[in-house]
């Protein structure tokens, strides 16, 4: 037998204090079963991925479209004997005003005693260099350059040099 002794209708228990759900509120606490029932599998957050995967513009990696071929510099020619024609012509040297990608690899051809170094974000080509980036440049001239075995350090601007 059931313990209501509403006036409402016997096919729907408890009717004058809200239905079955609000009994059931009153005698359990709902927020706490809410927290604690399992709800199935977590829904996937797909925005740290998709702040990590790169853009897809449709062009190559890397700096194809800024920069020059190392045969169209001349001062190179003279400067670098040891490098034959065709491995001149597989240089890519970044123009004037491209960004640097941060973390990527490069050399200044016109400081290789300094060495290859890690670009910080923010950084780009001005004149006075002739950055080549090591992602655009075949392992064999790259270790012609800067020496087989040399590690690149992070690069740190000088003061009062933002443009690089």
């Amino acid at each position: 037998m059931s313990d209501d002794h509403s006036p409402g209708d016997r096919r729907k228990p408890y009717s004058d204090v809200g239905g079955p759900e609000e009994r059931h509120a009153q005698t359990h606490d709902v927020r706490r079963e809410e927290l604690t029932n399992p709800k199935g599998p977590e829904s996937e957050d797909t925005s740290f991925v998709e702040q990590l995967a790169p853009v897809e513009s449709g062009e190559l990696g890397g700096h194809v479209s800024e920069s020059v071929p190392g045969i169209e510099d001349k001062e190179l020619h003279n400067r670098f004997s040891n490098l034959t024609q065709a491995e001149l012509s597989r240089l890519s040297i970044l123009e004037s005003g491209a960004r640097l990608e941060q973390g990527g690899t490069y050399i200044d051809l016109n400081n290789l005693e300094v060495g290859p170094f890690k670009a910080l974000g923010g950084h780009q080509a001005s004149a006075r260099n002739r950055y080549v980036a090591k992602r655009d440049t075949d392992f064999e001239v790259w270790n012609r350059l800067v020496g087989q075995h040399r590690e690149p350090e992070i690069e740190r601007p000088v003061e009062g040099d933002a443009a690089g």
